[in-house]
This record gives structure tokens, sequence and C-alpha cells, in this order.
């Protein structure tokens, strides 16, 4: 059994903050713990738009608290994001992510990342090994 407070994460290498200072991921469930999938809490700042492409993960992201927007670059639709909503990423969509107020997301990676990931110049995570 795998037992983690959110306090066992901040301040170590399992809390990780994009270099382009617009989210922190604090990482329950890595690859090493062996579930096939990686297990997050991301904050997205408040302010800030971020492009992602996940071209080599599929993701699904559920908000507990603020308030944003993805934006669906294949179809230029805007959905709004607040607490309760699920959004799921089954095609590598191509999109921005923008937020009004922190929002506090929970994220699953497949497959698993492995631990210290940032995104590339595409917007994506690289496929890590241990």
């Amino acid at each position: 059994m795998i037992v983690k407070h959110l306090s066992d994460l901040k301040g170590t290498d399992d809390e990780v903050y994009g270099e382009k200072g617009t989210w922190v991921s604090r990482r329950f469930l890595l690859k090493k713990d062996g579930m096939g999938f990686s297990f997050h809490e991301t904050t997205i700042f408040a302010g800030t738009e971020t492009y992602l492409w996940y071209k080599n993960h599929l993701e699904a992201v559920y908000c507990v608290g603020g308030e944003g927007e993805i934006e669906d670059l294949g179809t230029g639709k805007i959905h709004p994001i607040k607490d309760g909503t699920m959004y799921a990423l089954n095609n590598h969509d191509k999109h921005y992510l923008r937020s009004k107020k922190d929002m506090r997301l929970i994220c699953v990676f497949n497959p698993p990342l492995v631990g210290r990931e940032d995104h590339d110049e595409d917007g994506a995570y690289p496929l890590l090994d241990e």
C-alpha cells in the first residue's frame, strides 16, 4: 500500500516547478511505483497561459479548485474550467490552458512520468526511463 500526504512532497524532488513559471506539480505516483500511471496535483498559477501538446501521453484532469479555461486548438472551442470539471486529452490534443484564479488540478498520465519531466519546446513531456 502506498500512502502519501501533500506535505510529504513539498520541497522534495517530487515537487516540480515548470521552467516557464506557470505551474507547480506535486507528483504522488510515478513510474517507479508500478501502478501503470502517474498521479499528480498541479497548480496552474493565476493569470498564466500554457501551451501544451502531450504527444507522448494521455492525460485526464479533474479540477478541485480555481477557475480558468482550456482551448482546443484542433476545434478552436474554449471550455471553462472550475471546481468539478473533468477533461481528458484522449487524442493527444494540442491546447492552451489559461488560469484566471489559481487552478488546483488532479492529473493522471499514461504512460506514467518518471519524476522531473518539464514541457519541451512542443509543450510535451518527453518519454523517459528511470
